[in-house]
């Protein structure tokens, strides 16, 4: 009886130490999650077809016949030192043509794909819909609600943050 119960405890312990192994296996190899910006522009604006550069931070949404159905904002360039969980976390920001904000979302990335999927599920990147640019900065989002995702949370509003700052000052 006493061989048996070790065996078994054995090879609990056995289970356990592979388990433990692949999840850091997956911590440490992150995977790109490859998202174009005019991909999320089309889930806002379906006639969206282009983009064209206004300033180093403005950008006005196109549709097929070149008029301007909107505007966006990229983070990408100005975010290479803000790290999220397992490295940069840029975002983009799609706005009607009076810069009503109408989504936050990430761009190619390569943090957990199931806490992202968290942070959308809670609304996350629905904090900053309805507002102007200018009201962005007064509005936090109550990032320790987000349990599970805080640290991508927090990468995501800093680049919000600074994107926004930048683009007021390009006004």
């Amino acid at each position: 009886m006493k061989r048996k119960l070790g065996t078994l405890i054995f090879a609990l312990l056995i289970i356990v130490q592979i388990s433990f192994a692949q999840n850091n296996q997956r911590k440490d190899n992150p995977i790109l999650k490859e998202i174009s910006g005019l991909e999320v522009i089309k889930s806002v604006f379906s006639d969206a077809t282009s983009v064209e550069k206004e300033s180093d931070v403005w950008f006005k949404i196109l549709d097929k016949n070149g008029k301007k159905i909107g505007y966006t904002l990229s983070s990408k360039p100005f975010s290479q030192d803000i790290i999220g969980y397992h490295n940069t976390t840029p975002i983009i920001v799609v706005m009607d043509n009076n810069k009503v904000i109408k989504k936050v979302a990430l761009l190619s990335h390569y943090e957990s794909t199931g806490y992202v999927n968290r942070l959308n599920r809670q609304g996350f990147f629905d904090n900053w819909n309805g507002l102007k640019p200018e009201k962005v900065l007064e509005k936090k989002a109550n990032l320790d609600s987000y349990t599970g995702a805080t640290i991508t949370a927090k990468a995501v509003e800093k680049n919000l943050e600074i994107i926004i700052k930048k683009a007021l000052n390009k006004k």
